[in-house]
C-alpha cells in the first residue's frame, strides 16, 4: 500500500508528511525544496532568521524579513510543490513574519509556541494561504475554533498536534512530558473529536496532523489509524544531506545515545528537549555564559536573568559550533544512524508504511 494523499483545503500533498519547521536556520529553502519535490510539504522556519545575517548595518527585524523573503523565493524557483512557513506566536516579530509570508503567497502558515488566536486578522481578501495552528490539546483546538468563528467567521484549515516526544520547546510542563495521559496517542483522538464538532456544524474539513515522536512508516500508519490525516516529522529530516544545518550539527544526531536526549529549562520559560553536550552540562552546573541581548527575538525570554542566549546558542550549533551551543532534537533522535537524502528517507518511510499495512491486513480477522 502506498501513502494516502494529504488534503488541506484545495492543497493536495501526494505524501502525508509535513516537514517540521526547525528554527535558527535548520530548515530553510534547501530542506523545504527537497521535501516538496518528494511530494510532502516543505516548511521554512521563521524563528531566528535575523541571526543568520552578516550585515551589521541591518536590524534583526529587517534581516529576518529579507531572509524569509529570499528563502521563500528560492524555494518557489526550485519546486512546484507545497510550501509552508512555521511562525512561532512567541516571536517578537510575529506579525512581520506573517505579513511577509502572506505577501509572498506561501501555501500554509503553521503557528504554535502559544495560541495563534488572532492569526486570521492578517488575511486579506483573495489570499489563499492556509492557516494551521500547532496545538497540544483538544482544549486548545476548541478555544481557537471558538475565537476564530466569533471574531473572523473562519476556522483553521488544519491542526498540527504536537506531543511531548517532540524536539525543541514543548507545550507541556516538565511533569506532563512523561505522563502517559499526555501521550500523542491519547491526544490525537481527542483533537479529532473536537475538530469533528466544528466540521459537522460548518460543513468543512479540518484535518488533524500528528507530530512529535513520529519516526517510522509504521508510526505513520498507527497515527492515521487513530484518525490523523497525516504526520509532521522534524528529527528525521535533520540527518539528511539537504538539511540546511552544518554537517557537524547533523552528526550530533548520528552520534547521540538514548541517554543523551535530555529535558532542559529554556530561557524562554519552557522546557525543551536537546542533545546533551558539554555546553548543556556547564549550564546545568550553574555556569553562566555572559551575553548582551541583541535580538530580543522571543517575547517571554528573561534576557536579563538568563544564564545564556538561546538564539545565539542555537545559531552556533546550526553552524557546527557545538562547543558554543547545543542541538534541539526529538526523543527518537538517538535512533538516527546515518545521514541520507530526503528521497531515500521518503522511500524508506513509504516502504515501512506499506509493510506495516500488509502485516496489519494479515492479522485482521476474515469477515
Amino acid at each position: 500500500m502506498t501513502f494516502p494523499e494529504l488534503r488541506i483545503g484545495e492543497l493536495v500533498a501526494r505524501v502525508p508528511i509535513i516537514q517540521g519547521g526547525m528554527g535558527i536556520g535548520v530548515s530553510l529553502s534547501g530542506l523545504a525544496t527537497a521535501v516538496a519535490n518528494q511530494g510532502g510539504i516543505g516548511v521554512i522556519a521563521a524563528a531566528g532568521l535575523g541571526t543568520l545575517s552578516s550585515d551589521r548595518n541591518m536590524s534583526y527585524i529587517e534581516a529576518s524579513r529579507r531572509i524569509l523573503r529570499e528563502e521563500i523565493r528560492k524555494t518557489r524557483k526550485a519546486t512546484s510543490g507545497i510550501l509552508g512557513v512555521n511562525i512561532m506566536v512567541a516571536l517578537t516579530n510575529f506579525a512581520d513574519m506573517v505579513e511577509t509570508s502572506i505577501s509572498e503567497e506561501v501555501d500554509l502558515i503553521f503557528s504554535g509556541a502559544g495560541l495563534p488566536l488572532d492569526l486570521p486578522k492578517y488575511m486579506k481578501k483573495g489570499v489563499k494561504t492556509k492557516l494551521v495552528p500547532i496545538i497540544s490539546s483538544a482544549k486548545a483546538a476548541r478555544i481557537i475554533c471558538k475565537r476564530w468563528l466569533s471574531r473572523y467567521n473562519m476556522l483553521p484549515d488544519a491542526f498540527v498536534v504536537e506531543g511531548p516526544m517532540a524536539g525543541g520547546h514543548l507545550g507541556f510542563s516538565s511533569e506532563q512530558i512523561d505522563d502517559p495521559e499526555y501521550s500523542l496517542e491519547r491526544i490525537i483522538p481527542a483533537v479529532v473529536d473536537a475538530a469533528s464538532e466544528y466540521e459537522q456544524e460548518k460543513g468543512v474539513s479540518i484535518p488533524v496532523i500528528a507530530a512529535g515522536g513520529v519516526y517510522t512508516g509504521k508510526d505513520i500508519l498507527a497515527f492515521l489509524n487513530l484518525g490523523a490525516a497525516g504526520v509532521q516529522m522534524g528529527t528525521r529530516f535533520v540527518a539528511t544531506h539537504e538539511c540546511d544545518a552544518d554537517i557537524e550539527f547533523k552528526k550530533t544526531y548520528v552520534k547521540a545515545n538514548e541517554d543523551d536526549l535530555v529535558i532542559i529549562q529554556s530561557p524562554v520559560g519552557l522546557p525543551g528537549r536537546a542533545i546533551r553536550n558539554d555546553y548543556i552540562s556547564s549550564v546545568q552546573q550553574g555556569l553562566k555564559k555572559p551575553f548582551k541581548c541583541v535580538y530580543h527575538c522571543i517575547k517571554s525570554c528573561s534576557c536579563t536573568e538568563s544564564p545564556y542566549c538561546i538564539a545565539r546558542c542555537l545559531a552556533n550549533a546550526r553552524k557546527g559550533k557545538l562547543k558554543s551551543g547545543f542541538a534541539f532534537a526529538g526523543k527518537n533522535a538517538w535512533r538516527v544512524d546515518r545521514i541520507l537524502s530526503v528521497k531515500e528517507l521518503m522511500e524508506s518511510l513509504e516502504e515501512e508504511f506499506s509493510n506495516a499495512s500488509k502485516q496489519l491486513a494479515c492479522k485482521a480477522p476474515n469477515v
